[in-house]
């Protein structure tokens, strides 16, 4: 038997290599160099390394299987430091000067792993043996089984340093993207850009053609021409080095460009993530050879035929000196052919049909090349690589015939179209006896926003595997499929047929999968982690769904196929998150007034990214001070509220009335025009999540105002609704929170001050509450609503966002012989206190509604149905056991502790053990000069009067149940 024999740089040819460019690495500490243009794949076999990883499961020496993103096996990790990467594919990965690379999942090193004692007790790891392994004894589970499964979990390592590199997003708007810059690609760009379309040109790779320039001799002029016609036309963009990632609804693509990768040096952002909006997309993604399943077909040097061409004729790189051939196909042949040309030997090709007559067998024969049919692999010989193969009769169990001397064997098994695009967004497949694959069915194609189809495939991401109008090639002779080899394989045999290479899933897994009960091809593929590993299962999956197909004694297309799920090759978080990061992560919110805030000493809290005031302390004051002082000035006086923050969302159009009454629990479609209305919104369990003042601008639109933190939330949750449950709704949502300032004026004098300013009436008469008005105040277009969350007379006067300073700045002056005051949040929150008025977030935790806080008033007797209300009549929501809003007064005058629980021995209430109710708000009060809180408590409004106990550690505090409502219970003081 021979051994892998060096050189393995061929002295002549490599299409994309500079042989004068000189490139250094390492790999595993040892310095290796390659050539500019190289892969790291390449440039590792080029310098004799073959075994680049191990396997998940049971740890066996894997080289490169294939030449794109479609590999499994060549994963290293890339980089140091914060430029650590796991998981790096060498096969895409361009190799750059300085590059340090490691092997994964070994340990000591790579060719003495002690995890290959994986490989010895395969018996005791089949398909899910951890569901039935780490069960018993129970105990075993939390010290000993779950620290073991995590240890173990993964491959490569995660980066535990700050990644350096920048990143970037970009978009772009085509009439066409075409994805794939291959022949049949690039042609449909030609012919869609001379119609004058705009069209954009998606390459995954660093150079156009996609096979052609690698298999037919005259491949590259007819890419070159292409290319030409393309770059005149000033309506196509060509991207190369740019993989598409993912397609969504009505033509948005995703797609991550590759810049300055890997390459730190280079002063560049390292990728860019394009977001795409296309009105239609061509898919020319080509097709992935796939592997054949016989024994040992994971043996470092057993490669994908395509592969093996790949690394000959574009890096002039000899996996081996002597490569077996095996197929079931045609286009193997040109492998054979190729290696014989780089002045390689092929002692063999394996055909497994019965004949093998087409026009590429005659060439191999004529070239002098041994071709044997019905013909197959019994096993392969060799562990860290290969050194011969047993032959066999494909029709037979696996009786060796003879063996054969070689130290490559490339395999084809035939070609799957990708067509993970078409099916990201819906397309549906169907499969091909022809062709043995699925493909794309042209009568069920993903649909855009005009209910058309809007993606093509094309060439042989269409189904189209030889593309013979493309290259001029003479018909190739029908595939065999085969899906086991030989096919009558004993079952030690299947023992060592790998599927997926990565998560080492066998013929043998699949098929106990099968005989245990798992017929779904979902529940097959999570049972056996098949398709599961990093790769996705770009090779592996057809082979499976034919194994388990088989099993169950059913045709491949009864079986179906798995989900495709983007992203189609992995993405960074870095290129995700591009520059949101640090500050820009969680970009910091200030309202047009903050430079003024800022100015009066303000101390800022942070509220649903917003920086608001909650006081303004005068010299010396302390927080608690400011706070009463600006209560006090309130109360007797006048004070704003910068109101800026809270949400304003704009729902207009026909059904704008009968969306709002899903929404709120009360009536909105019957708002009448120049009003406003307190609504509350619920989730669909029925809890409380946020409320506000609503206003109804005309007959179509109204203007719902939601919380501080709430506005993106509740946006979202309106979009959610219209788009997946009514998305046949005349409704249309505008998020303007940012668009306007809002400044309260608050207290007995503000409406005097609002009369200094001139402009619009805002008497009792012209402007009641819960009503608004238009006009210009102080000269600035205003919208002034009449709504208070104090309990005093308040006028909300809304302007927009970029004369907000200047209308906080007028209101000063003219209130300034009243002694206008600032109020920040904490004054606000013990004023609503003290009026008994809820605060979400406080009153509410998630497991609170309506009807526990006494608003029964606001949920609508009038409508059937909004959302939330079913859940609401579940039981436990009516129980009368439910805790319930009443206010808490201190007996001994001090402040009660912000949620503290009221106890009581033996009562369970809320799931809660000896309790009956907890503190929810709680303030001190300047107005009252006394301690105020409110709470919810079980059977709460029956005991009024009663005392409760809430103990804390070291000491305990009694509070009696009062009305929530502690301040002008008759609403008098806001109604002047």
């Amino acid at each position: 038997m021979t051994t892998r024999n060096p050189p393995f740089r061929l002295p002549a040819g490599g299409r994309l290599i500079d042989r004068a460019a000189r490139r250094d690495f390492r790999f595993d500490g040892r310095p290796l160099s390659g050539l500019a243009g190289d892969t790291l794949a390449s440039a590792l076999l080029a310098s004799g390394q073959l075994m680049m990883g191990r396997s998940f499961k049971y740890h066996r020496p894997r080289g490169p299987i294939a030449s794109g993103a479609e590999e499994p096996n060549a994963l290293l990790g890339l980089g140091q430091a914060g430029r650590f990467e796991p998981n790096q594919r060498a096969t895409t990965t361009p190799l750059v000067q300085g590059m340090v690379t490691t092997s994964q999942n070994a340990w000591p090193s790579l060719e003495r792993d002690i995890g290959a004692i994986n490989d010895a007790l395969w018996r005791f790891f089949p398909a899910g043996f951890y569901y039935k392994t780490f069960i018993h004894p129970r105990a075993a589970w939390k010290h000993l089984f779950e620290p073991v499964i995590r240890r173990a979990a993964g491959l490569g390592r995660a980066p535990d340093q700050r990644d350096p590199d920048r990143y970037e997003q970009a978009y772009d708007f085509v009439d066409v993207a075409v994805v794939g810059g291959g022949i049949a690609g690039l042609t449909a760009a030609a012919e869609i850009g001379a119609a004058g379309r705009r069209v954009l040109v998606l390459e995954q790779n660093g150079h156009w053609g996609g096979r052609t320039p690698v298999d037919h001799p005259d491949g590259q002029a007819r890419v070159d021409e292409l290319l030409s016609r393309l770059r005149d036309m000033a309506n196509v963009t060509l991207r190369r080095n740019t993989m598409a990632s993912g397609l969504y609804d009505h033509g948005y693509l995703l797609a991550r460009e590759a810049i300055a990768d890997h390459d730190p040096n280079a002063g560049l952002p390292r990728q860019r993530l394009w977001r795409i909006r296309a009105g239609r997309i061509v898919t020319a993604t080509g097709a992935l050879e796939r592997p054949l399943s016989f024994a040992g077909n994971d043996v470092p040097g057993v490669m994908l035929a395509s592969a093996v061409r790949d690394y000959i004729v574009d890096y002039a790189v000899a996996p081996g000196r002597r490569i077996a051939v095996v197929t079931n196909n045609d286009d193997a042949y040109r492998t054979a052919l190729a290696a014989l040309d780089a002045g390689l030997e092929v002692p063999v090709v394996l055909d497994a049909r019965p004949e093998a007559e087409g026009p590429l067998p005659r060439q191999a024969r004529a070239r002098g090349i041994r071709v044997e049919v019905n013909a197959g692999i019994a096993k392969v010989l060799g562990r860290k690589g290969v050194s011969g193969l047993a032959l066999c009769a494909q029709d037979g169990s696996g009786d060796s015939r003879e063996s054969v001397d070689c130290d490559v064997i490339a395999m084809s098994g035939g070609w799957s179209p990708v067509v993970h695009l078409w099916s990201h967004c819906g397309g549906k497949l169907t499969w091909r006896e022809d062709q043995a694959a699925f493909v794309p069915d042209p009568a069920q194609p993903p649909t855009g926003a005009d209910g058309q189809g809007n993606v093509l495939p094309v060439g042989a991401a269409a189904g189209d595997l030889q593309v013979a109008e493309l290259t001029g090639d003479a018909p190739e002779a029908p595939i065999m499929p085969v899906w086991v080899m030989p096919a009558r394989a004993t079952r030690k045999a299947r023992y060592k047929m790998w599927l997926d290479f990565q998560n080492d899933v066998k013929v043998s897994d699949v098929e106990l999968a099968a005989r245990e009960g798992y017929h779904s091809v979902e529940h097959a593929k999570r049972y056996t982690t098949l398709g599961m590993a990093t790769d996705q299962g770009k090779i592996s999956n057809i082979n499976g769904l034919a194994i388990l197909s088989d099993t169950l004694g059913q045709p491949i297309a009864a079986t179906g196929t798995t989900t495709f799920r983007p992203p189609y090759t992995p993405l960074t978080l870095g290129t995700i998150a591009a520059e949101a990061r640090d500050g820009v992560f969680q970009p910091l919110r200030k309202t047009p007034i903050h430079p003024w805030h800022v100015a009066r000493g303000a101390f800022f809290e942070p509220v649903g990214l917003w920086q608001r005031p909650y006081c303004y302390p005068r010299g010396a004051e302390s927080h608690r001070d400011a706070v009463n002082r600006e209560i006090v000035a309130v109360r007797g006086g006048v004070g704003t509220l910068d109101a800026s923050t809270l949400g304003k969302i704009v729902v207009k159009g026909p059904d704008a009335g009968r969306f709002l009454d899903m929404m709120y629990t009360g009536m909105m479609s019957t708002l009448p025009v120049g009003k406003c209305r307190y609504g509350l919104m619920c989730s669909e369990n029925g809890f409380l999540v946020d409320d506000g003042v609503a206003v109804r601008l005309s007959e179509d639109s109204w203007l719902c105002h939601t919380t501080t933190g709430g506005a993106d939330r509740i946006h979202a949750q309106m979009e959610d609704w219209l788009q997946c449950e009514w998305w046949d709704w005349q409704v249309f949502t505008a998020n303007v929170t940012e668009q306007y300032a809002q400044i309260a004026v608050v207290g007995p004098r503000a409406r005097a001050v609002l009369d200094k300013l001139g402009g619009m009436d805002v008497s009792d008469a012209a402007l009641p509450f819960m009503t608004f008005a238009e006009g210009t105040l102080a000269g600035i277009p205003a919208r002034i609503y009449r709504i208070s969350f104090s309990g005093e007379l308040s006028f909300e006067v809304c302007v927009p966002a970029n004369r907000g300073l200047e209308m906080w700045e007028r209101i000063h002056e003219a209130g300034a012989e009243f002694g206008i005051t600032p109020y920040g949040t904490e004054a606000m929150h013990v004023m609503r206190a003290e009026k008994g008025f809820i605060m979400i977030g406080d009153e509410t935790d998630g497991t609170v509604i309506p009807q526990d806080l006494g608003m029964n008033w606001a949920i609508s007797k009038k409508k059937p149905d909004y959302i939330g209300k079913r859940a609401q009549e579940r039981s436990f929501m009516t129980s009368p056991d439910r805790w319930r809003l009443v206010g808490l007064e201190s007996l001994d005058g001090r402040v009660l502790p912000d949620g503290a629980y009221a106890v009581a021995k033996g009562v369970n209430a809320n799931s809660q053990r000896n309790t009956q109710g907890r503190v929810t708000s709680t303030y001190w009060s300047p107005t009252l000069k006394a301690p105020i809180a409110m709470g919810l408590v079980q059977h709460g409004p029956e005991r009024m009067g009663e005392v409760l106990e809430f103990p804390v550690p070291g000491d305990t505090y009694k509070a009696r149940i009062v009305d929530p409502v502690f301040y002008d219970k008759e609403g008098a003081k806001a109604n002047v």
